[in-house]
């Protein structure tokens, strides 16, 4: 009897050993000089997880974006980084990035975190792109842009917004080949903010075709070019 329990005590010492290990693979935090060299290399995706308000006041240079405060947000613009190439996340301090961190890597991405977030980074003097202070469209703009065309689509969208950058390929293609001429007018969905309340436009990317003034058509998230040229006809 008490070799069987010395032999489950072992096993289970083992087990929680090797449990111990596996997280510490998973779960991949780099100082600041080394998630700075890693990032460097090509095919990284870099994942901003700060409000775009935190990303817009400063961020590192190629980051995508998702609020890890807002669930939905998050969950949906994630489902498009590629689990192929590792994820490289950070927040402000590390504490969200490392709660992202953790459910990235239950969905099958390799993860690594950057430890002490944007206000480390800052500390070692390394490179932000974004001060904030980028002028936003006026709304009176954008509607005298819809009013004096005939066809107009909208791209409501960001550099930083996994699925929008997915679009681009989608764009490029129906922009050289349209089904009807068009005049396109990109909406900075972490900008134009005013804009974006006057078309209640809340999820990116959203895009919306007006003809003569107004709107026909509307699709948020990834579209198809048959979509797009459907719609143009």
């Amino acid at each position: 009897m008490k070799c069987k329990l010395v032999s489950c005590l072992i096993l289970l010492t083992t087990f929680f050993m090797s449990c111990a290990q596996t997280s510490t693979k998973e779960f991949l935090t780099l100082h600041a000089g080394d998630f700075k060299q890693a990032i460097a290399q090509k095919g990284i995706q870099v994942l901003d997880v700060r409000t775009a308000a935190e990303f817009n006041g400063g961020h590192i240079q190629h980051a995508l974006q998702a609020n890890w405060l807002d669930k939905k947000e998050f969950a949906d613009r994630t489902q498009h980084l590629d689990k192929s190439q590792p994820v490289y996340v950070y927040c402000q301090a590390g504490g969200r990035s490392a709660s992202a961190q953790a459910y990235l890597s239950e969905q099958g991405y390799k993860v690594i975190n950057l430890e002490g977030g944007m206000s480390n980074w800052k500390m070692n003097n390394f490179p932000v792109e974004g001060s904030g202070d980028k002028p936003q469209m006026q709304v009176a703009d954008f509607e005298k842009t819809i009013a004096s065309n005939d066809y107009v689509l909208v791209d409501v969208g960001a550099d930083w917004c996994p699925p929008c950058r997915k679009m681009l390929p989608v764009l490029a293609e129906l922009k050289e080949k349209p089904a009807h001429l068009f005049y396109f007018l990109a909406v900075d969905g972490g900008n134009d903010i005013e804009v974006m309340k006057a078309i209640h436009s809340e999820g990116l990317p959203t895009f919306i075709l007006y003809k003569k003034g107004k709107e026909v058509w509307r699709n948020q998230g990834i579209t198809s070019l048959t979509a797009f040229n459907t719609a143009l006809k």
